[in-house]
């Protein structure tokens, strides 16, 4: 941290600061379950589609931890969904937020898992540079042919997902590693915008980007700022990462109205879930969340600012 506070620009420092401030109760709840159980209950949304996919799937859902950790997450877990008939399912590598391994957000993995994907997670609580996330798909990639969970992955669908340092740290680990290129699919919730995020040393450059990505962010004072100085990820940031992506992938950005960034975790589980489906699975109700003139989402009152190619 010293050397980003003899570098940066004062508002930076302070923006950082603030940022830090804000996950404190991370820091301080670190040992602590960040949700609880049955946390997706208490999702509401008139929306139809939005609020399917915030609910559960229809899996029910194994917990495994790989034999070995990792060099920078340690230890790494997958929850996965039983009874597939036979069938090989997408895979989603998570990027956690500030101070908060994987164990600490469970239901999170389980909810999402339910819904038909291999879901890992990490217990990295710094995510940002991407490193982590890369391991994790690395030590996926490398379980032994006859390990279960090889029958059950499909490795031509991987996505990522993160929020907030996450978000960075999802995007450094599709554009900063060589086995980025996997990735098929990205969500992130309130990525922490370029500058903020080289100044804390996770790097990342949307233009590099080769997948259909998802880009959110909350309307709340600590992703938009305060007036005097910028917010993690204000509304530019989305709408610099959009215009950085060329070539035919599909892109969407979009803000959740009236949530701030701490809510982004609970809030974007709907639409995560139905982009990942689509993306994915190929999933033709969840595409419809997000395809057309007739969009789910364009007329859904919990998003706003959107914009999207497909």
């Amino acid at each position: 941290m010293s050397k980003f506070i003899k570098a940066a620009p004062a508002v930076i420092i302070i923006v950082a600061l603030a940022l830090i401030l804000m996950l404190g109760r991370n820091i301080l709840d670190s040992k602590l379950p960040a949700l609880g159980g049955n946390y997706y209950k208490d999702f509401k949304s008139d929306a139809e589609l939005e609020y399917k996919y915030s609910q559960k799937g229809e899996f029910d859902v194994d917990n495994y931890t790989l034999e070995e950790p990792t060099a920078t997450g340690g230890e790494v877990n997958v929850w996965y969904p039983r009874n597939t008939d036979g069938r090989k399912v997408p895979m989603i590598i998570v990027a956690n937020p500030s101070k908060l391994p994987a164990t600490n957000y469970k239901p999170f993995f389980e909810r999402l898992a339910s819904w038909g994907f291999v879901v890992v997670g990490n217990e990295d609580q710094q995510s940002g540079n991407g490193k982590s996330a890369s391991e994790a798909l690395e030590a996926m990639k490398g379980l032994v042919e006859t390990h279960p969970l090889r029958d059950v992955i499909d490795y031509d669908r991987i996505g990522i997902v993160g929020y907030s340092q996450g978000g960075s740290g999802a995007l450094a680990a599709a554009t900063e590693y060589d086995n980025g290129k996997e990735y098929k699919a990205i969500f992130t919730g309130s990525a922490v915008e370029p500058k903020l995020s080289e100044s804390m040393g996770w790097i990342y450059d949307t233009s590099k980007i080769q997948a259909s990505y998802f880009m959110t962010a909350s309307t709340g004072e600590t992703d938009t700022g305060d007036g005097k100085n910028e917010g993690a990820a204000p509304l530019t940031s989305l709408m610099d990462a959009y215009i950085s992506i060329d070539g035919d992938f599909e892109k969407i950005r979009a803000r959740a109205a009236g949530a701030d960034h701490n809510d982004m975790l609970k809030r974007c589980d709907g639409y995560m879930t139905a982009w990942m489906l689509y993306e994915l699975a190929g999933d033709r109700e969840a595409a419809m969340a997000f395809t057309g003139p007739n969009a789910e989402i364009l007329t859904n009152a919990n998003w706003q600012d959107i914009e999207k190619n497909n």
